[in-house]
């Protein structure tokens, strides 16, 4: 009956569209900690960022995504609770920094009733797990008042949808964000935290602050493009996806893994591939869909296995002798060579791929979109062994020189370094 109802929903509208069973969800105070209840059971979060290949997630022993808005959330819904997983529903909070006043209490008003009515459209569907009060919304702001929107969000959250818990997403945590939130903004019922760089000490520091709270890690990943290493004339330095994996595991072992009264799972970023910075900075396959490292890594943190078939593993990258930190100058039109050495733990023939492209000047902030630079034609012959003989562009300025190695069973290693022509 439950399938007939939704079958029926998908052709209604959205605002019309109503499920018959919701499944309570609630954070309850364990011992000296939390704990995230879901249908009356113990609900630890091991989830992904991102609406793309779901079903991997489940195979891979993951039972959640996040979303950052609610563009196609019935079929967002749907499509997790085919695959056995839940939903942390991003509701559509505008930012400050988008040009949102905060001052402007008719806009507010408004934003609140429109949230209001996404919420009252979805809050009976079973794949929902929270609802997620914006996002970022800390980054770049000055007006403490979108915590009191915040807050007025929360409250009407609970008072149309007492089966699931609401939540706000920070873009890390300092003292006065915590200050706020805990003053202005009671009604929540967990944090919501983004971090990279500083996952490992993030128990700490909430600790810190004061939150004494739950708390989710909505995202965590790679070292970010603003807290690592840059070359000289100021691009960051990407790590391979090799480095990554490694990177993966240390901060989940330092943070999620050591903090069990407070921490209730958390959101890997990103299940997909987007452009931020580079092609391959943050996400965790390639446009086509071959898998990193990486998910190597989290599928043996979800299910306390890794795969039978492994990604290849680079050990090093160089172009003419030296490695990414290392600001790679070249001069237009002269040739120069590139080496990966890597190796795949099958022993399954590899194929590499290159790619040139000009370093990204078209940025956003915070996850913002971003265009892909467009592909520069890269001008090389094949030498021995995984190296090639390149001929530098003639034109001035900043590139990225990329390789993907493939194993042939959508299997792919990363790595690009970035050099600038004289």
């Amino acid at each position: 009956m439950l399938k007939l109802i939704m079958l029926l929903c998908c052709s209604m509208s959205f605002t019309l569209c109503t499920y018959a069973q919701a499944i309570k969800v609630e954070v309850r105070r364990s011992g000296d900690g939390y704990q995230l209840w879901r249908g009356g059971q113990p609900y630890y979060v091991k989830g992904a960022g991102g609406t793309s290949y779901l079903s991997r997630i489940a195979e891979y022993g993951g039972n959640s995504i996040r979303t950052w808005g609610t563009q196609n959330a019935k079929a967002i819904l749907d499509s997790a609770h085919q695959n056995g997983l839940t939903v942390m529903m991003g509701l559509p909070v505008a930012a400050e920094r988008h040009g949102f006043d905060y001052n402007d209490a008719q806009a507010v008003e408004k934003q609140l009733q429109k949230v209001r009515n996404e919420v009252m459209a979805l809050k009976d569907h079973p794949a929902l797990l929270a609802w997620g009060i914006g996002n970022e919304l800390n980054l770049s702001y000055k007006n403490p008042k979108v915590w009191d929107a915040v807050n007025d969000i929360a409250r009407m959250i609970h008072e149309v949808d007492p089966n699931h818990p609401a939540t706000t997403v920070l873009a890390g945590v300092n003292q006065s964000e915590i200050d706020h939130i805990k003053t202005r903004a009671s009604e929540i019922d967990l944090l919501a935290v983004n971090t990279y760089g500083g996952l490992e000490t993030l128990s700490a520091k909430l600790r810190e602050t004061g939150w004494t709270g739950a708390y989710l890690v909505t995202e965590w990943g790679p070292t970010g493009h603003w807290e690592g290493l840059q070359t000289s004339w100021g691009a960051p330095v990407e790590e391979t996806s090799s480095e990554k994996a490694a990177v993966y595991k240390r901060r989940y072992a330092y943070s999620m893994e050591t903090d069990t009264l407070n921490c209730l799972g958390s959101y890997v970023f990103l299940w997909g591939q987007k452009q931020e910075r580079t092609p391959t900075w943050y996400g965790l396959f390639t446009e086509s869909g071959e898998e990193s490292e990486v998910v190597d890594l989290i599928h043996f943190l979800w299910s306390g296995d890794y795969p039978t078939n492994l990604a290849p593993h680079i050990y090093s990258f160089k172009l003419n002798g030296h490695k990414s930190h290392q600001s790679v100058q070249l001069n237009g039109g002269d040739t120069y060579e590139a080496e990966v050495r890597v190796v795949d733990p099958e022993h399954d023939q590899l194929t590499l791929r290159w790619e040139l492209l000009p370093e990204a000047t078209e940025v956003g902030e915070g996850g913002d979109f971003e265009k892909r630079p467009a592909e520069v034609k890269l001008q090389y012959n094949k030498l021995e062994g995984h190296r090639i003989s390149m001929t530098a562009p003639d034109q001035k300025g900043a590139y990225r020189l990329f390789v993907y190695v493939t194993d042939g069973q959508n299997k792919v290693a990363t790595a690009n370094i970035p050099f600038y022509v004289n």
